[in-house]
C-alpha cells in the first residue's frame, strides 16, 4: 500500500512538471496559481484543499464550492479531495485577447462558518498562432530618383500571441535593392520598414519582387509571409508634405458612427497627376480597420464602429498620403478614448443564509458579495453602505468585496 501511495504521489510531481503549474503566494488574502493555455479538460491543476490547510472532513462537511463573478467556470473543484482540475478548455486569446498578463478570479467558499478564499489563476500564453498579413501581396510605386536611405512602411503582420510567443522579427528575400527595418512601437508591437540600399534603375529593373517573412519569438518559432511587389517609376520631382507628423484627438467613448475623428491634410508642389492626393491608412490592423475610415480626396477620419474606453482606451493610425506618380508621405494619428460613465455598479451576491436566529448573540455572517463597476477613474470607483437603523453592518473582506454580518444590539 505504501509503494502505491508514493508512485501516486510520483506521478502528480511529474504532472505538475509537465503542465508548468506552480503557486505564486499563498496568504495576503489571495492564493495565486498559473496555468498554460489549452490544458484538456480534467487536467490537474491543484490542491486547493491541501494549500489552504483544510482537511478532508472539513470541506466535505463545509459544501467547499467555486463561484465567480460572471458565472465562467472554467475550474472544477473536488468538494470531497480539494483537488481543482481543468473544466473546460482555456484560450487564452479569446479570453484577455492582448491584455497580459492574463488570470481569471474566482471565490472559494465554505460554509458553517461562512468563509470565502479569493484565487487567481494566471492563464499563460502558448504559440498557437502563426504570424499573419491582411494582405498577401504590399505593392509600392518608388521612383528611380528615390535616395539611398529612403523608408518605406510596411504593412504589419497580425499575431494573436502575447510576450515572446508574439512577432519578434521581420526579414526580407536576398536582393540587391532593398533591406528590412524592424521597429518598436511604443507598446511594444514590432513593425518594419523597407530601406532602400542600392538606387533603382527603371531601364535595368523596372519591376522588383520580394518575399516578406514575419517571425514570432516562440520555441519552434512560426512564421507568415508576403509578398512585396515594386513598381519603379519615371522621375516625379516632390513627395507629399502633411501639415503634421503627428495629429492627436480625443473621442467621447459614445461618440456616434461617422462622428468626425480628425481631418488630416498634405501638399505637394507638382502640379497635375503628380501633385494629385490620395489618403489611405498603411500598416492597418484589424481593430482599426473595424473602428476608422479615412476620405481618400478629403482625409477626414471618422468612426465606423462603436469604441469603447473599457476595452481599448488608445488608438494609433498611421496614415499615407500619395500623390498620382506614386510618391507618398506618412504621418501619425493618436486618438484618445475618454471614458464616459455608460456602466451602473452591479451587485453580485456570492453566498446568503436564511433564516438566521434572532436572539443571536455573535456575530453572523449572513451574506458575500461582490462590487463592481466596469467604468474606470472617479466613474469606477463605488461606495457601499446600508441604513443605520437596522442589526447589521458591512464589512470589507477584499477589495470590492464585503461581508453582511448580524450584530446584537443591546
Amino acid at each position: 500500500m505504501a509503494d502505491t501511495e508514493r508512485r501516486t504521489a510520483f506521478k502528480r510531481q511529474v504532472a505538475s512538471l509537465l503542465l508548468l503549474l506552480y503557486v505564486w503566494a499563498i496568504g495576503s488574502g489571495t492564493v495565486r496559481y498559473s496555468v498554460p493555455e489549452e490544458m484538456e479538460s480534467g487536467s490537474f491543476v491543484a490542491n486547493i484543499g491541501k494549500d489552504l490547510g483544510l482537511d478532508l472532513k472539513e470541506l466535505f462537511v463545509r459544501r467547499t464550492r467555486i463561484v465567480t463573478e460572471d458565472g465562467s467556470q472554467y475550474f472544477h473543484l473536488n468538494g470531497n479531495t480539494g483537488e481543482m482540475f481543468i473544466k473546460e478548455k482555456v484560450d487564452r486569446e479569446i479570453l484577455c485577447g492582448q491584455t497580459d498578463p492574463c488570470t481569471v478570479q474566482f471565490e472559494i467558499i465554505l460554509d458553517n462558518p461562512l468563509q470565502s478564499y479569493r484565487i487567481e489563476v494566471r492563464v499563460y500564453d502558448v504559440n498557437d498562432h502563426s504570424p499573419v498579413f491582411l494582405e498577401s501581396e504590399l505593392r509600392f510605386k518608388i521612383p528611380e530618383t528615390t535616395p539611398r536611405g529612403s523608408r518605406f512602411p510596411l504593412e504589419s503582420a497580425q499575431d494573436l500571441d502575447v510576450g515572446n510567443n508574439s512577432l519578434q522579427n521581420y526579414s526580407i528575400s536576398t536582393n540587391a535593392h532593398f533591406r528590412v527595418y524592424t521597429g518598436e512601437h511604443s507598446d511594444g508591437r514590432k513593425y518594419a520598414e523597407l530601406v532602400l540600399d542600392k538606387v533603382l534603375d527603371r531601364e535595368h529593373q523596372p519591376e522588383v519582387n520580394l518575399l516578406l517573412t514575419a517571425v514570432d519569438g516562440g520555441s519552434p518559432p512560426r512564421s507568415g509571409t508576403a509578398k512585396i511587389l515594386i513598381i519603379v517609376l519615371d522621375a516625379n520631382d516632390n513627395l507629399p508634405v502633411f501639415s503634421q507628423t503627428i495629429y492627436k484627438a480625443r473621442v467621447l467613448e459614445n461618440s456616434p458612427k461617422d462622428y468626425l475623428v480628425v481631418t488630416v491634410s498634405a501638399t505637394d508642389l507638382d502640379e497635375g497627376n503628380y501633385g494629385e492626393i490620395c489618403y489611405s491608412f498603411s500598416q492597418k490592423s484589424k481593430e482599426n480597420s473595424k473602428t476608422f475610415k479615412i476620405n481618400p480626396m478629403t482625409g477626414e477620419i471618422r468612426l465606423t464602429g462603436a469604441i469603447d474606453f473599457e476595452m481599448i482606451e488608445t488608438y494609433e493610425l498611421n496614415i499615407q498620403a500619395t500623390d498620382g506618380g506614386g510618391l507618398s508621405a506618412h504621418c501619425k494619428v493618436l486618438v484618445v478614448v475618454l471614458d464616459v460613465n455608460d456602466n451602473a455598479p452591479e451587485v453580485i451576491v456570492t453566498s446568503f443564509i436564511s433564516p438566521i436566529l434572532e436572539d443571536s448573540l455573535a456575530e453572523t455572517v449572513v451574506a458575500l458579495f461582490i462590487v463592481r463597476d466596469r467604468d474606470s477613474g472617479d466613474n469606477g470607483r463605488t461606495v457601499c453602505s446600508i441604513e443605520d437603523d437596522v442589526p447589521f453592518s458591512l464589512k470589507t473582506t477584499f477589495k470590492n468585496s464585503y461581508s453582511l454580518v448580524k450584530v446584537h444590539l443591546t
